[in-house]
């Protein structure tokens, strides 16, 4: 190998440079010997299903928080379930993400209500919204309702409202939806799909 006077100077600048570095302090041989802990070692594993559109994907969510009474839990990490039969440990980029949708400072938390004329927001209890959503749908059913139709045939029928269920349901959660939605009358039912 030949080496010319420009080459073999460069060389031992950089063979200076690298053993000053060490010298000072700069050695990786401590950086690297330092044992990192398991970012999942002190979490809570939680099985759940991806609500996002219709093929309803497992994962597997991890939080800090022991889940005690006054403890505030914090979600840090999702990841596909791998013995999910669905899935079989793959999210899409939208299940993956849910991360940030979950730990996003703009997520609604809360029930809010905007009163009639009214262009700001306030915040409920759930058991005034619970409240109020059932009184809307009772004032509703009770001045729309049809018993009969032209022909006098019973038909029980609420055409003023319509049910949009979730597409990540189980079969029974969903028959269970669809006798609820069916007793009350409503006809116009529909299920989230991958919108």
């Amino acid at each position: 190998m030949q080496i010319n006077r420009r080459k073999f100077f460069k060389i031992c600048a950089g063979t200076m440079a690298s053993s000053s570095a060490a010298m000072l302090g700069f050695a990786p041989s401590t950086a690297l010997a330092a044992p990192r802990q398991y970012k999942l070692l002190r979490t809570r594993e939680t099985r759940n299903t991806c609500t996002y559109c219709a093929v309803g994907c497992g994962m597997l969510l991890y939080s800090l928080g022991d889940g005690a009474m006054n403890s505030k839990g914090k979600l840090i990490h999702i990841e596909g379930d791998p013995d999910h039969p669905v899935s079989r440990g793959a999210l899409c980029p939208k299940g993956a993400g849910a991360l940030d949708y979950v730990n996003s400072d703009r997520r609604v938390m809360y029930p809010e209500v905007r009163e009639a004329g009214s262009n700001e927001w306030k915040r409920v209890s759930w058991h005034e919204a619970i409240s109020r959503i059932a009184r809307h749908m009772k004032d509703d059913r009770d001045a729309n309702f049809v018993e009969k139709n032209e022909k006098g045939e019973t038909v029980n029928r609420w055409m003023t409202a319509g049910f949009l269920a979730g597409s990540a349901c189980s079969n029974e959660t969903g028959i269970l939806t669809q006798k609820f939605v069916r007793s009350l009358g409503i006809i116009f039912t529909d299920n989230q799909a991958s919108i």
